[in-house]
């Protein structure tokens, strides 16, 4: 049995409309419907959102279902990648502003260098963070709708 089919016959089962089901997880009724007929899938966080309020296991919910399996596998690895990027962004402004500080105690072209360099740092870091924003915005799906 598909996740869209569990998931409806979870909601009827609870005696709820699907109007109460997405106030109680924070999303749009138009999700669920969405979720009820297999237009999308839910993310992780709405999983077990689902699970505990319909008192099904994430097992039972997920397994039966090669999208919905294959669905959290990618969203674990673009977390793990976000994590990874969110670290290596962390390490580069780390270096940055060490540089920076060893210029300005030491003075000199260094310093100006920094100082000039610091809004193309800055452009950069706007613009990984922007890119990964989006990536997340676009494999989320209608999840805002």
């Amino acid at each position: 049995m598909e996740i869209s089919e569990k998931l409806k016959q979870a909601r009827q089962e609870s005696g709820m409309t699907q109007d109460q089901v997405a106030e109680k997880i924070m999303v749009s009724r138009v999700t669920v419907s969405h979720w009820e007929n297999g237009k999308s899938l839910p993310d992780i966080v709405s999983l077990i959102s689902l699970s505990d309020l319909y008192g099904i296991s994430l097992d039972e919910l997920v397994k039966g279902d090669s999208k919905m399996t294959e669905k959290v596998k990618k969203d674990a690895k673009d977390a793990n990648n976000n994590k990874k990027l969110i670290g290596i962004t962390a390490i580069l402004v780390t270096a940055f502003l060490l540089v920076y500080g060893i210029s300005t105690i030491v003075g000199g072209g260094f310093k100006d260098f920094c100082q000039g360099a610091i809004w193309w740092v800055l452009i950069a870091i706007g613009v990984a963070a922007s890119m990964t924003y989006f990536s997340q915005t676009e494999s989320d799906g209608d999840k805002k709708e």
